[in-house]
């Protein structure tokens, strides 16, 4: 019964995902923990499924040429040392999981509201970012700044396996306001993989914490979701799902953040 749980679990979060578009850390991380598993064991495990499930969107990225890879550089070589030396540090300051456990409830509680936050403001984010203006101190700084956001998201993501996805999208409109959309979304899951691939190997290597069969169910309930939401997503008004998406964010994220 439980493996069945974890199956529909997964199936669950792959709908949501098709629907909204909005990444699996803002969502599997909150029911796993809700569902009882601890808060470094759901965080860890969501990591490489994230990382799994974002992997084919690669390759279809990369086929279409909607990869700025040059970007992708920038922000990994802020991310993934950041990320490495996040799960070393947990494992050498920490004696361990109860040790460190506040620090990933709280962070994880800011990540689902600021990605809240970025999932009410996207179109006004979008609408400041005009590719027909001149460049501003951001845009003209975009590679040293582009590191500097690849170093939080490497922290962050690592803490709460939550922002690869829609932060990370944000981040990118704001640096790169001449980006297509097809850039954007080609670039920031181009990021997003061995980003939450090797925070994922830092949480298994150093910590311990990646429960294999949880993963596996995971999987096999919502990779198949994901393309049934998809086709649902294709026929919804994007304007009433997102906002109800980002309360129910807003929400997890005060109470994880006052815990």
């Amino acid at each position: 019964m439980e493996i069945l749980l974890y199956i529909l679990s997964g199936a669950a979060v792959g709908l949501a995902i098709g629907i909204t578009g909005v990444g699996g850390g803002s969502l599997m991380t909150p029911l796993l923990i809700l569902m009882g598993f601890p808060y470094h064991i759901a965080i860890g495990t969501d990591l490489l499924y994230a990382a799994i499930t974002k992997a084919a969107g690669v390759a279809a990225h990369h086929r279409q040429r909607t990869i700025r890879w040059d970007i992708v550089f920038y922000l990994g070589a802020g991310s993934i040392p950041a990320s490495l030396l996040t799960a070393f540090l947990l494992d050498r300051v920490f004696t361990g999981a109860d040790d460190y456990g506040p620090l990933l409830t709280s962070s994880l509680g800011f990540m689902l509201i600021f990605t809240a936050l970025v999932l009410i403001f996207k179109d006004r984010i979008q609408g400041n970012s005009n590719p027909g203006e001149t460049k501003g101190f951001m845009q003209s700084h975009s590679k040293p700044l582009t590191v500097f956001m690849g170093v939080f998201l490497g922290v962050f993501v690592t803490l709460t396996s939550v922002g690869a996805g829609a932060i990370g999208t944000a981040i990118l409109l704001v640096l790169y306001p001449r980006l297509k959309a097809l850039n954007i979304v080609g670039t920031d899951i181009a990021h997003a993989v061995p980003l939450t691939l090797i925070a994922g190997l830092g949480h298994l290597i150093f910590l311990g914490n990646v429960d294999f069969l949880l993963l596996a169910c995971l999987l096999v309930g919502s990779l198949p979701a994901v393309h049934v939401g998809t086709k649902i997503g294709a026929r919804l008004p994007s304007n009433v799902l997102r906002p109800i998406l980002a309360l129910i964010l807003m929400v997890l994220g005060a109470k994880f953040a006052l815990f």
